[in-house]
């Protein structure tokens, strides 16, 4: 089973060398792995050291936006690209530690594992962010957990492992990232959680401030909960035709 580690980038050139480097060593257990890095629109360096860096490493891609699209559009687009069964997501600040992609994919590697499983979804503990982020956080938590009943208590980490034929079911929409586990439950997958490290960012600045997070969540938090109402649940069943008689194939 390959592994596909997707990352979107938003002029990351001071954290992209040590990224990459993370990932590798992380990696190295894995039975098979690439790594399929999104550059969104940077206006730095970002993209010509990742060129560089497949020089010497074959596992990397690089796909580019032309112009910004956001997380979930360069994740989306990582996925879409991605050759594993099995997508594993970062974010690029280096604020998700690498060394946590081998606990992520474990449940998928185990021989127990369930054919149902669809998401694991990282958790931040120990936060290494300002008290105002942790608090906005928390009560963004609290009013989503409420609405959508969605058993996670942090959506908005980005460590997150899933299948990739899972995620490609999913409706696509701006910030759905943010609304994995909720949206793996209505399509019937079951979701696991991992407790996982968080740092301080390395360099560059943050993309995101509170009060964009706010006034863009409140719109996607109703509309996630209208799809959940709106959800069907019936599958369809194949339905075998009579066997070829004896001394027949079928063709």
């Amino acid at each position: 089973m390959m592994i596909t580690v997707v990352s979107p980038l938003h002029n990351e050139a001071e954290n992209v060398r040590q990224l990459i480097a993370e990932i590798e060593e992380a990696c190295q257990g894995l039975p098979a792995f690439e790594v399929v890095l999104i550059d969104d629109g940077s206006s730095d360096d970002t993209g010509s050291l990742v060129r560089d860096a497949q020089a010497e490493h074959s596992w990397l891609r690089l796909l580019q936006h032309p112009q910004a699209g956001g997380q979930s559009a360069a994740v989306h687009s990582g996925v879409q690209a991605a050759r594993g069964d099995i997508v594993c997501t970062l974010d690029g600040d280096l604020q998700n530690p690498p060394s946590e992609i081998p606990n992520l994919v474990a449940p998928f590697l185990a021989d127990t594992a369930s054919e149902r499983l669809g998401l694991v979804a990282g958790q931040r503990v120990g936060r290494q962010d300002t008290a105002s982020k942790r608090w906005a956080s928390r009560f963004a938590n609290a009013v989503r957990a409420w609405m959508l009943s969605d058993d996670t208590r942090d959506t908005g980490c980005g460590l997150k492992a899933f299948r990739r034929n899972a995620f490609l079911e999913l409706p696509y929409f701006n910030h759905m990232h943010r609304y994995l586990p909720a949206l793996f439950k209505r399509h019937g997958w079951d979701i696991a959680h991992v407790d996982v490290s968080h740092r301080e960012r390395g360099g560059g600045r943050s993309k995101y401030n509170n009060l964009q997070r706010g006034l863009v969540g409140i719109h996607d938090l109703f509309g996630v909960a209208w799809l959940i109402r709106r959800r069907k649940t019936a599958r369809a069943q194949e339905i075998p035709g009579p066997a070829a008689p004896d001394g027949e194939t079928a063709e």
